[in-house]
């Protein structure tokens, strides 16, 4: 992408065909900071004005960053742009780690569905 003289550029792009969308993904070496927010919008943005096709939904944009930070994800309010944060691993944790993990996870996806229907 060019944005005023700028060579910006896009870790990965996919096509979703069931959801009729571009699916932006920025890959972060390190821990989520509130200013990767504002690197997706702008991508998102530019790919609605300039790649997005007739009939198609707007882009949404995946964050991928070795650890985040739930608070900071959460108070921005990224999924009401269309933008969602997640954990990669780079090795797989022991079998005990990894079900207190799962657990925990399912725990908080419950706690913000709970707080979505209050």
């Amino acid at each position: 992408m060019i944005i005023d003289g700028d060579d910006l550029y896009l870790d990965l792009l996919f096509y979703n065909r069931h959801l009729k969308r571009l699916v932006a993904i920025e890959l972060k070496i390190g821990k989520f900071e509130a200013q990767h927010k504002g690197q997706m919008e702008l991508y998102l943005k530019w790919l609605n004005k300039y790649e997005k096709q007739e009939g198609e939904n707007e882009p949404i944009g995946l964050i991928l960053c070795a650890e985040s930070n739930k608070e900071q994800v959460e108070l921005l309010e990224m999924h009401k742009d269309g933008i969602m944060v997640a954990e990669f691993w780079t090795a797989i944790p022991p079998k005990k780690e990894l079900e207190k993990k799962l657990h925990q996870l399912l725990s908080e996806a419950k706690e913000r569905i709970e707080r979505k229907l209050l």
